[in-house]
């Protein structure tokens, strides 16, 4: 939806929502980005948004799931149901700040987890995220995704990170 630069007014947008509690801001950004993605014939037979998941203790912490936020937001302008119990984030991985990419890969390759999955065989998934900036940890979850049969997964963030 965005461009992310270190200092500029995304940076600010989405640090209130990841940490200064403004749930708000995934919830109208995820309904005014959804207005426009349901548009695209690439979205247009999306089933269920899932947002990337949280390590419980790290949400718990935080009160809640950014990524959630906007998912809950995508979901009313598409009139889809979001789901949070399907993939589940198993272990409580460090910080992807300051990472490289490979880092990034390697912190993020087998932190996630299926759960009773068999109601997604055969759906299109929409996979969001806050932020996309090497791309590991949404690779890694539609890596687990993908292993559903059937699936198709399609993704959109917030902003994306440029250089």
């Amino acid at each position: 939806m965005y461009y992310f630069a270190k200092g500029g007014k995304v940076q600010h947008l989405l640090h209130q929502l990841k940490y200064k509690g403004i749930k708000e801001i995934g919830i109208y950004t995820g309904k005014l980005y959804g207005v426009t993605l349901k548009k695209s014939p690439f979205y247009t037979d999306v089933d269920v948004i899932i947002p990337v998941p949280l390590h419980p203790k790290k949400q718990r912490k935080r009160g809640y799931n950014q990524s959630e936020m906007f998912a809950c937001g995508l979901a009313e302008a598409f009139s889809k149901p979001y789901d949070i119990k399907t993939l589940v984030r198993t272990y409580a991985s460090e910080t992807q700040t300051k990472k490289s990419r490979f880092r990034r890969w390697e912190n993020v390759k087998e932190i996630f987890a299926l759960k009773d999955h068999q109601h997604m065989i055969n759906k299109h998934i929409l996979l969001v995220d806050d932020v996309v900036t090497t791309g590991a940890t949404l690779e890694a979850c539609a890596n687990m995704l993908l292993q559903i049969p059937g699936v198709k997964v399609s993704i959109a963030t917030i902003a994306c990170a440029i250089r």
